[in-house]
């Protein structure tokens, strides 16, 4: 979390930081790095099949209410804890220049879908076949993708209509290099993300 927030603090495009948690702890420490934490976010939208969408929606009729609605939200998880200032600005000046109402950050697949399968009734199947057969990996079409949760921009109005921060093959991407884009999951990442620490430091 306070890798998330000292980035978002050096922004020059972040114009309004702020915190939703329930949890009185995080919300003092976020507080103790100087991030508003006026708003709480209920308990009802903290549970382990809330959605981030629907606790962020709570915070713009919040933020509504005390006459503070953006037209922009910038979504920066703590489990993105690499990404760095110059990446968020790039995003959202990225999102400024295009008509797209929303954009998500992404990163080239680590395993090629050519080499990905999935398990099917009748045993299993590649998730994507190249038109003719190829043994090289300098071979495989490119295009592929994995979105990595590190950062998501969209319009306040867009948010609002769609209850989604993305629209399928039609939002804006924003290319992220795979250390930049370390997603926090299990014991592994978390480990990889201190290698890569320590490594920059």
């Amino acid at each position: 979390m306070q890798y998330t927030i000292e980035e978002a603090q050096k922004s020059s495009l972040i114009t309004k930081l702020m915190m939703t948690s329930e949890d009185q702890a995080i919300n003092g420490f976020a507080r103790s790095l100087g991030v508003q934490v006026d708003y709480i976010r209920p308990q009802e939208l903290a549970e382990d099949n809330s959605t981030t969408v629907s606790a962020v929606l709570h915070v713009l009729d919040w933020l509504e209410d005390n006459q503070q609605l953006p037209d922009i939200v910038v979504l920066l998880q703590p489990t993105s804890p690499l990404r760095t200032t110059k990446e968020i600005d790039k995003a959202i000046a990225q999102f400024l220049a295009s008509t797209k109402d929303s954009l998500l950050s992404v990163q080239k697949m680590k395993e090629h879908p050519f080499k990905c399968i999935k398990k099917t009734t009748a045993g299993w199947d590649y998730l994507a076949k190249p038109k003719q057969k190829v043994s090289r990996r300098q071979d495989y079409a490119e295009g592929y993708y994995v979105i990595n949760g590190a950062i998501y921009v969209v319009s306040t109005q867009y948010l609002r209509e769609k209850a989604s921060f993305t629209s399928d093959g039609d939002s804006e991407l924003f290319v992220m290099d795979a250390v930049s884009g370390v997603d926090i999951d299990d014991l592994t990442d978390i480990f990889q993300a201190e290698s890569i620490l320590k490594a920059r430091k």
